[in-house]
């Protein structure tokens, strides 16, 4: 008999009922250090006393009224965001996978409006991940998302990771989009090198084509940015952010320049739940704190603190790990043990991490985790490689 709750997922044999911090609280009490953040969702922790006063002051007032109304709190964050960062304008949904959904739908009515309706095509990378509706898996391409979902919506142009070559041969005039990530979340933890970051915005602007940058895993101050392409110094046409942006609460985001998003008029897109009142005081309260100088110095600082560990940890343990990738307080650790060994030994180990493609553990702590918790992860994932090299 099927179970009550869909079986998608293979769940680790874990129940967390209560979190704080960078903490959490197993029903049987066992503490464990999240260095997952519920895949770079909690940016700032479990129960921040930020969030909580500002979603709890909004439940008193308004939870949903629907975008036929004006949403101040929807405003107030579309303006926060606007002067934080490229964007003209922003349009709000529940997640990164209908971040896709709009990106890809803007990039092609912007051609459609231009009046080269042909102009469909959008490149996209192999390891990519953009979500997981009819888009975003055809967008990645991967058969093990595909598999058994066809017909796929067709347009997308899948060309290996750093392949140069193929990137340029495969700019023609049916091509209107390239969509990347500037680090791969689920692909391994692969950073697109800042050159390569800047080559694509020049080969976008050679051809007139639009860049849509994917920053919902990497996003929200995880890199050390308030998003990962201002290492670069470029800026993207359309911007799909979600996951940190909420801290916890579900929130979605798809930021545009005025010409891109210039066909997206009344009635074109819309969102029963996107933006509402509850959602954009919790992402309000979020950017008050991750869009700060000194907040993303800190995160800077940690993350340089940890990944000197990690270093140590690799050198300590080359039969279980063998190298250190990511940037800011994306990190992974490409393993040479089998990475979901690494994780099940982390939560013996009592520390919660998370496996990508390219046998890579993703380690994604709250950015807002102290100098003690990193040296008690350290601690930690040090135990978990002892009992993996010793099995």
């Amino acid at each position: 008999m099927i179970p009550s709750v869909l079986p998608t997922y293979s769940r680790a044999p874990l129940t967390f009922v209560k979190g704080e911090g960078a903490w959490l609280i197993e029903a049987d009490g066992r503490r464990f250090l999240d260095f997952g953040a519920g895949i770079a969702v909690n940016a700032l922790g479990h129960a921040h006393p930020a969030l909580v006063e500002a979603l709890t002051r909004q439940a008193r007032e308004l939870w949903h009224t629907s975008n036929l109304y004006r949403i101040p709190q929807q405003q107030a964050l579309a303006d926060q965001l606007v002067a934080a960062t490229f964007a003209d304008t922003v349009f709000f949904t529940n997640s990164g996978t209908e971040s896709c959904e709009l990106a890809v739908k803007m990039a092609r009515k912007y051609w459609h409006d231009k009046g080269q309706p042909a102009r469909t095509d959008i490149v996209t990378f192999a390891g990519s991940f953009h979500g997981r509706s009819s888009a975003g898996i055809a967008a990645a391409g991967s058969e093990k998302m595909t598999k058994g979902f066809g017909p796929l919506l067709p347009g997308f142009i899948h060309l290996p990771w750093g392949d140069h070559a193929a990137l340029q041969a495969a700019i023609t005039d049916t091509v209107g989009a390239i969509l990347i990530e500037p680090v791969q979340g689920e692909g391994g933890i692969r950073p697109l090198p800042d050159q390569c970051l800047k080559g694509l915005r020049d080969l976008c602007d050679e051809h007139g084509i639009l860049l849509i940058l994917d920053e919902v895993q990497c996003g929200m101050g995880r890199t050390g940015k308030l998003f990962a392409h201002e290492w670069a110094g470029i800026a993207p046409d359309i911007m799909m952010v979600a996951k940190g942006i909420g801290g916890g609460f579900p929130l979605g985001a798809v930021l545009a320049t005025e010409q891109a998003a210039a066909g997206m008029t009344a009635g074109t897109h819309g969102s029963t739940y996107g933006g509402n009142p509850l959602a954009c005081a919790v992402g309000s309260a979020v950017m008050d704190i991750v869009a700060t100088p000194d907040f993303l110095a800190e995160v800077n600082r940690k993350a340089g603190l940890l990944r000197q560990g990690l270093e140590g940890l690799v050198a300590s343990h080359p039969s279980v790990f063998e190298a250190v990738r990511g940037s800011g307080l994306m990190l992974g650790l490409k393993c040479r043990a089998t990475n979901t060994d690494v994780v099940s030994a982390g939560y013996d180990a009592l520390i919660v991490t998370v496996p990508a493609a390219d046998n890579v553990i993703r380690l994604l702590p709250p950015l807002t985790l102290g100098d003690a918790e990193i040296t008690e992860a350290l601690r930690r994932l040090d135990a978990a490689a002892q009992a993996v090299s010793s099995a």
